[in-house]
Parts: structure tokens; sequence; C-alpha cells
């Protein structure tokens, strides 16, 4: 994006970006930050080049901002900047180097434990921490502080790439990074200053009209739309040297054999080990 464009070209071109398609003419509601947003590209390459420093306590400023449900704070995250605890994680993450380069690698945590040390201290029983429902809220807070934590990032010129594959062995990063019971790893973070050759293109998304519903869930047009959008995506992987996949090849590929989840289906029992009774 031309960084001298009239508001209404810059968000055309972006949107075109984002979808794949050519820019239209036309208007929507638009400011920085959702010009920032359009923009994300996950990135997979980092300079060695440190943040300013205070980078990381106001990017977790920024996490802890986000909402968390009834003000119950249920996440941690831990940076880990000991070289060999990086290589232990790229190994468990399949080998992606970037967790070993990144200038900032942190791991988001789901944490009960936190919770239950209150309950104990204050000689109150919290019964509805071995349910699912806390798991789940435990997680999805986790998920919430760190889009906030990447949105500020690239805010300050900074990119990033989620590393959900450390849960690939959740009982490995936990032990590594000497957890408590009832804390369990979600997914890591790389945040850095992006290679020239990293900084890669926006990859283009599914058509509104798939994800987007009124009223009602409708499938209406949604093979038409997939057959489109495996078009616009097969086109972004060939421009960039990559396999020359469609999304419905992706999904396959991805879904299709549990061999695939790379330890992941094993997770359940492994995250109740830790801690989590998932009842």
């Amino acid at each position: 994006m031309n960084a001298i464009d009239p508001p209404a070209t810059a968000q055309a071109r972006a949107l075109a970006a984002r979808y794949g398609t050519e820019p239209k003419p036309g208007q929507l509601p638009w400011n920085d930050v959702i010009a920032s947003l359009m923009g994300h590209r996950s990135v997979r390459g980092y300079q060695t080049t440190p943040p300013p420093p205070g980078t990381l306590e106001i990017l977790i400023a920024a996490a802890q901002s986000a909402a968390t449900s009834s003000n119950l704070q249920t996440w941690s995250v831990m940076e880990v900047t000991d070289p060999e605890k990086r290589k232990v994680l790229a190994e468990v993450a399949n080998g992606q180097k970037h967790i070993i380069e990144c200038p900032i690698f942190l791991v988001f945590i789901a944490d009960l434990s936190r919770n239950e040390r209150l309950g104990k201290a204050e000689g109150a029983t919290l019964e509805v921490l071995p349910y699912l429902d806390a798991f789940l809220v435990a997680s999805i807070d986790a998920a919430m502080a760190a889009q906030n934590a990447v949105i500020a990032a690239e805010s300050l010129g900074l990119s990033t790439v989620y590393i959900g594959a450390l849960r690939n062995n959740v009982t490995r990063v936990a032990e590594l990074l000497e957890l408590p019971s009832g804390a369990g790893p979600v997914f890591g973070l790389c945040i850095g200053y992006a290679k020239p050759e990293s900084a890669g293109e926006v990859k283009p998304r599914l058509p509104q009209e798939v994800v987007l519903h009124h009223d009602r869930y409708s499938t209406a047009g949604e093979t038409e739309a997939r057959a489109t959008y495996d078009k616009r995506l097969e086109a972004f992987s060939r421009r960039h040297e990559m396999a020359a996949y469609t999304w419905t090849q992706r999904v396959i590929n991805r879904m299709a054999k549990l061999n695939a989840l790379t330890g992941r289906d094993r997770m359940k029992d492994a995250f109740k080990a830790l801690g989590f009774p998932l009842r």
C-alpha cells in the first residue's frame, strides 16, 4: 500500500489485497487502526536487531488490556530467552527456525493455577476449575491477550507469527518451562523486525459471503465462492514459490489424516495430566 494514497484508495488497495481481488471504488469506514489490521501477514524470518527497550513491557500492557471473562485473568505469558530452551521449542514445533532467531519469543499459557492458589489461600474451593468451560475461558483469554499484543507490535513496525505447533507436545513444553499444575501452553508468538525477503504479502482470505451470515446460517453460494477462492490462493502460492495448493487441498491435507496433528491427537490426555480435568 502506498503511504501517500488518499483514504479511499488506500482502503480499496487493502481490501483487494485481503481478498485477492482487483481494487474497487467505494469507501467504507476507515482509519489507521483498521489499515494496520488489514495489512497483517505472518512473518517467518527475523532480523537479530532487538526492538527498543520497553517494547516487551508495553506489548504485555496491551495484552492485559484485552477483554477477560469476568475479569478472572486466567492466562499468563512467558518470555523465553534461553537459546537452549528455544532450540527445544523449535524442535517441538517441527523445526521452525524463527523461534530461535526472533528477538522476542513468548509462550502464552492457559493458567488456572493462579486462581487455584488464590482459592487455597482464602480457604475457598473453586468448584468450576475442573470443568471444560474453565479451560476454554483460559485459552480464549490467552488468545485475545495475544492478539492485542500482535496488534500493538505491528503498530510499532514489528512483525509476528503464532506458533500453534507448541501443542505438538504440551507435556514437554510445560516441563521445559517448569509450569505448575493447572497451567498449560496453548501457543507461542514470535515478534521482531522482518527480514526484507521474509516480509511477504497479505494472504487472501475467504470471501465475506462465506463467513458472514445474517440471522441464519446459510451455505448458499458456498461451493462457487470456494472455487473462486481456490484460484486466488493458488495464484498467491505460485507468486511466492510455495507448493501450488488451493484452499480445498490445504484443508484436506491438514484435516484428513490424524498424523497431520503431529501428536496433538493426544492433547486432551496431556492437558488432563497438566492439571486440567476437563469435566
